[in-house]
């Protein structure tokens, strides 16, 4: 499973800073106050509690169980109720109807193609009323081409060390994440080394704009920073939201 390892670690790398500006995103644009919430790719589910203290009805939804595992200790430890469900978003049958769904930190640039984000739009249209919002984000065409290449960032505290290196990727706009981790492993009195390989892409704005108007969206509107400004061409992520037709 991608995060398998990962998993344990995320909340202590994230900037929780991050967090507060999705929110913030997030409540800017949902259209109306506290909708019922599909939160897809939730990860370790910070978003998803915070989402739920604000008055939101949330559903959080992650292909790995091991993030919703985390997930669920989460909102315990904040005392809010959620629902989280394990899936894969390119297939959303059998979960209800929301006013709103979001797919924030870059979650999408895991699908591999087009065609399969193109999927996760009809997914999701299905799934949203009539005037319902999507939220999300992508990484912008200048963080996969110029930004991320030769990216490097180590991390280490008491018991763990890790290592991420970026590298050009085969398709177009694509990047490839090499990640190491070492866990301090108590039985060998020693330390582990685990890998994972995290593949990323991305597209042209006009081609994720039309993916979603042939899903059934209209009034797509991008931004940059959290929504704040315009899109500009150093812009390192963008946002989207777009209304259910």
């Amino acid at each position: 499973m991608i995060y398998q390892t990962f998993a344990t670690l995320y909340d202590e790398m994230m900037d929780t800073d991050l967090y507060d500006q999705w929110l913030s995103f997030v409540a800017q644009n949902a259209g109306r106050p506290q909708p019922r919430t599909l939160e897809l790719a939730c990860g370790t589910g910070i978003l998803a509690t915070k989402l739920a203290q604000a008055g939101y009805d949330v559903t959080g939804f992650d292909l790995s169980m091991d993030m919703l595992t985390v997930a669920q200790q989460n909102a315990t430890e904040a005392d809010v109720s959620m629902a989280l469900v394990q899936g894969d978003m390119r297939e959303l049958d059998g979960l209800d109807d929301y006013e709103l769904v979001t797919c924030l930190d870059d979650s999408l640039c895991y699908m591999p193609n087009l065609a399969d984000v193109t999927t996760v739009f009809q997914q999701v249209a299905q799934h949203l009323v009539s005037g319902g919002r999507f939220l999300f984000d992508m990484h912008s065409l200048y963080q996969m081409d110029e930004l991320f290449p030769g990216y490097m960032y180590n991390y280490k505290n008491e018991t763990t060390a890790f290592m991420w290196t970026s590298y050009l990727g085969e398709q177009p706009h694509s990047i490839e994440h090499d990640l190491t981790f070492f866990v301090w492993d108590e039985s060998i009195q020693g330390y582990q080394a685990l890998s994972e390989l995290h593949r990323e892409r991305t597209y042209p704005l006009a081609d994720i704009k039309q993916a979603l108007q042939d899903s059934g969206f209209k009034n797509v509107q991008v931004s940059a920073d959290f929504g704040k400004i315009a899109v500009a061409a150093d812009s390192v992520r963008w946002f989207f939201t777009a209304e259910k037709a």
